[in-house]
């Protein structure tokens, strides 16, 4: 019988130091919450600068179920300094007139709702003139805009779908529907794709954290990334008189320089920076700059509830030099210091100018 030769295990050295075995070894890295003994300035901001206009809510996400927590919401808003909340309803028909008597009628100056679209039978004859018809009844009873409207890959429409029988944003029967927005000066809020992690493997090298394992799309039945932008910019260039707000940064956060080239391009594109504290807080010194050359083209909103904290981690990053802020995914985030003219512009000035107050 031969002899059996034990491979040894290979020594690893790091800048100089060996790596040793240890109890550290068995802790899961979802487990691994570090106590930083970094002691660095922290800056509380209670109260935006400017009053804000919040271009990014819904009314799933900021949990309302009655007028007792729109009341609640507008207490906070006054607290932190939101002037106006932007609430994306996810809704047509009755369920649009419902939230415009929990809202609008309670208080009117404090929010603006926008409407969804209707994407049931899509296939039918009269699609493209039904879904504008819904639109006109909407505006009617008080939308003012549209969205967020979301293709991550698999289209706009409420039911699962094959390839090539999906509903996405550049399909010749919505245009209708986005010139009837522009003639109405509807804005349209628009999430298109998602994160480019999502289409990378689930894994060790993953860039975001298990918490958002659910959001991954690799090797599912979708559109590539590319794609979907690409689809973006063929919807951008048909339609050039329509106002597009591209939320999330347009899912590209990452490479800021990208979504500089697309706002070079079309004048009608806009972005709002919902959800993406943490793009622009891992790289405060390029994201500072974007944010001041293109300071007419961005404007905030939050995605993430009604909740104090929430808004005032906001006010922070934006605001203050602060360093090494706990953040929600994972990474800390280091403060923008942005100008007083930026902030104004991306607090209220923006939404002033390419919203619709009528």
């Amino acid at each position: 019988m031969a002899a059996v030769v034990w491979a040894q295990p290979q020594e690893t050295v790091k800048y100089g130091v060996k790596v040793q075995p240890g109890p550290m070894d068995t802790v899961l890295l979802k487990d691994y919450r570090p106590e930083s003994s970094l002691v660095v300035p922290e800056t509380h901001v209670a109260k935006a600068r400017f009053p804000v206009i919040d271009v990014h809510t819904h009314t799933f996400m900021s949990n309302i179920r009655g007028p007792a927590d729109v009341d609640e919401w507008v207490r906070t808003m006054d607290e932190v300094g939101i002037e106006k909340s932007i609430v994306f309803t996810g809704a047509v028909g009755e369920e649009f007139a419902r939230q415009v008597e929990l809202y609008l009628k309670r208080y009117p100056n404090r929010f603006q709702l926008w409407c969804a679209i209707d994407t049931h039978d899509i296939d039918a004859p009269d699609y493209p003139e039904r879904v504008v018809r819904e639109l006109e009844r909407c505006y009617r009873m008080g939308a003012r805009g549209v969205g967020e409207l979301t293709d991550k890959g698999s289209g706009l429409q409420n039911e699962s779908r094959p390839p090539g029988k999906r509903l996405h944003l550049d399909d010749p029967r919505l245009d209708p529907l986005w010139r009837k927005c522009a003639e109405l000066k509807l804005p349209v809020n628009l999430h298109v794709a998602d994160h480019p992690s999502c289409w990378r493997p689930l894994g060790p090298t993953q860039e975001r954290t298990p918490d958002f394992q659910h959001f991954n799309l690799y090797g599912k039945d979708v559109l590539s990334y590319e794609e979907l932008l690409a689809r973006r910019d063929r919807l951008l260039a048909r339609h050039p008189r329509t106002t597009f707000i591209l939320c999330h940064l347009s899912n590209q956060g990452n490479d800021l320089a990208a979504l500089a080239r697309a706002l070079d391009r079309f004048p009608n594109l806009y972005v709002d920076i919902s959800a993406r504290d943490y793009e622009l807080g891992r790289q405060p010194r390029f994201a500072r700059r974007f944010l001041e050359y293109y300071a007419d083209r961005v404007l905030f909103g939050t995605d993430m509830g009604r909740e104090a904290h929430m808004y005032r981690m906001w006010w922070r990053l934006l605001e203050t030099p602060d360093e090494y802020m706990p953040g929600r995914i994972w990474w800390r985030h280091y403060g923008l210091e942005l100008s007083p003219e930026t902030l104004e512009k991306l607090y209220r000035g923006n939404a002033l100018r390419i919203l619709n107050w009528n």
